[in-house]
């Protein structure tokens, strides 16, 4: 490996994506739209790697990736560069009409989707997250990760990278805490984090490379058995990005699901959805990054010093984190493959895994979103409090 390297700024191209601060009302919640300004330092691996060109391409990636026996990102790795610069991220940020909460839940979604993961509008907001967090007095926080959807998007091989998106993570974190956003007109004494898939992998690495970052972690979709992520690749169908409607804007190295049957396959257990949530899904997914999945496990092979409570809570049929059966683990020792997680979390005060019956990877999109989001919330009311 080559020595840390520098790569100036100029070097890097990015698109830049506004949204001015607005307001929209709900009978039991206020919701407002920021664009923060995010200082960020990274440490961002080099990559010998061309970002694919052609759908051809994009299948050898990801053939090369899920091969076993091999490290796509060792074989490719040619050093280290540190990125510092300052990005512009998109959030919609929600309080209860009688005022902010005194613990802020900040939520991170996973590939394929963006910020209304948490906060799905269909049957009258009957799956959205963020909705049910309010009604039980709490404040929340959803971004765009860094180089998706309306957030800064960036080169897709050796800039938007897991580890970039974990120090915007951080940074926000901070810049919430201290109440030093625009259009959030208070600070937050508490503040969990909420994942889902590689958002819960990037609040895990967030409390190992960041201590005293979080006061509390939930990882949905998630679980340590990282030998099914090949799954998720192979069944996700991946094509390039911009040569789809909607994702002109995207540059080569960003890669999206070719079809609905790849959604399909990746976050839905049979006979467990309303076929309308998998047409959502699709219709309104989002791209990944070839760097993004080149560094997707992030801190998560180190054990974590959270001292605040955690929940592990991942669908009983999850594909990339429990090959499609979280129980069957081939050891009786171990009851399902999220309690791999607890000896990696000495110093919790807190640790529960649940695995939700028959439930697929995209927890909030199936019939059982209720007994997830009751599970979530009394968790945290009861562990961190408002």
């Amino acid at each position: 490996m080559s020595p840390m390297m520098k790569v100036p700024l100029s070097s890097i191209t990015r698109v830049v994506l506004g949204l001015a601060a607005t307001v929209s009302t709900h009978p039991t919640r206020k919701c407002t739209d920021v664009t923060v300004e995010v200082p960020v330092v990274s440490r961002n691996a080099v990559f010998n790697l061309t970002a694919p060109k052609s759908n051809i391409d994009v299948t050898n990636f990801v053939l090369d990736l899920t091969r076993q026996g091999h490290n796509l990102t060792n074989e490719v790795l040619a050093g280290y560069t540190t990125i510092e610069d300052t990005y512009h991220v998109v959030a919609t940020y929600c309080e209860p009409h009688s005022g902010p909460s005194g613990t802020l839940q900040l939520l991170t979604h996973g590939v394929g989707f963006d910020r209304s993961y948490w906060d799905v509008p269909t049957n009258d907001y009957n799956y959205s997250y963020v909705a049910q967090a309010v009604d039980n007095g709490y404040s929340t926080f959803a971004w765009d990760r860094l180089g998706i959807a309306q957030s800064q998007h960036g080169e897709a091989v050796n800039e938007i990278q897991s580890y970039l998106e974990i120090a915007a993570l951080h940074s926000l974190t901070n810049l919430l805490r201290e109440g030093s956003i625009d259009g959030i007109n208070s600070g937050f004494d508490k503040v969990v984090h909420i994942g889902h898939s590689f958002g819960s992998i990037q609040s895990y690495s967030l409390a190992v490379l960041y201590p005293g970052a979080s006061d509390g972690l939930v990882l949905t979709g998630f679980s340590q058995a990282s030998q099914f992520v090949s799954y998720f690749g192979l069944g996700g169908n991946f094509v390039l990005a911009n040569g789809l409607p909607g994702f002109k804007d995207y540059s080569e190295g960003y890669l999206a699901a070719g079809d609905e049957t790849a959604v399909q396959t990746n976050f839905f257990a049979p006979g467990q959805f309303d076929p309308a949530l998998l047409d959502l899904a699709y219709a309104s997914g989002k791209p990944v990054t070839v760097g993004e999945l080149l560094t997707f496990p992030g801190a998560t092979a180190s054990e974590n010093p959270l001292t605040g409570p955690v929940l592990i809570i991942t669908g009983g049929r999850d594909i990339p984190f429990c090959g499609g059966d979280c129980l069957l683990t081939g050891d009786p020792a171990l009851s399902n493959f999220l309690e791999m997680s607890r000896p990696l979390f000495p110093a919790t005060s807190k640790f529960e895994a649940v695995v939700v019956d028959e439930a697929g990877h995209g927890l909030n999109l199936e019939y059982s979103h209720q007994l997830t989001y009751s599970t979530i919330l009394g968790f945290i009311t009861q562990n961190v409090g408002l």
